[in-house]
């Protein structure tokens, strides 16, 4: 059973290294664009969650294999796109690792916080910014919402306030995941 968790404690750290450096790349080609600045503090975050659990089980922490090894996404748009597949990936991943990781309570509520964040923040929004459809469950596409309808900010199906622009990965118009 201990063999399981330091299984999936490192399969979780290195999805989180692979997409913190995914953000890095981003960024580094793109400029400080939106969402990859706001999604990469919270991988940052995500990161730090899972490091106590190493230190409290005495396993080994693993050095980031990924940094300079992502190759850069040839726009913005394909980047949202992989940030969609990514996040996709993610849920199924943390499903897999709840089971591998049954009796160990504290890593347990740490994954289950990480699948949450990944599911109902980062993939809505690489599916918003991607100009996707936005599903509230990955595992349930009959409740995607689409943008500017039923699920965007309240608006009940009314798209936009008067004036109101839909944000762009840079936060002016003109720049976006599209």
């Amino acid at each position: 059973m201990f063999k399981n968790l330091e299984i999936a404690l490192n399969e979780a750290l290195q999805d989180e290294y692979k997409a913190c450096e995914t953000y890095r790349v981003v960024i580094e080609k793109f400029g400080a664009v939106r969402p990859f600045i706001n999604i990469i503090e919270a991988e940052k975050r995500h990161i730090r969650a899972l490091l106590p659990l190493f230190r409290k089980y005495q396993l080994p922490i693993p050095i980031n294999p990924w940094v300079n090894k992502i190759p850069a996404p040839a726009t913005l748009h394909e980047a949202c796109l992989a940030g969609v597949q990514a996040e996709i990936e993610n849920g199924e991943m943390y499903k897999k690792l709840l089971a591998l990781s049954e009796g160990y309570d504290d890593v347990q509520r740490v994954f289950r916080n990480l699948q949450r964040a990944s599911q109902q923040n980062h993939l809505r929004t690489f599916q918003r910014a991607a100009g996707l459809p936005i599903n509230t469950s990955p595992l349930d596409p009959e409740q995607a919402t689409f943008y500017g309808q039923r699920g965007t900010g309240g608006r009940k199906g009314r798209g936009f306030r008067h004036g109101q622009r839909r944000r762009t990965l840079s936060g002016h118009c003109g720049t976006s995941c599209r």
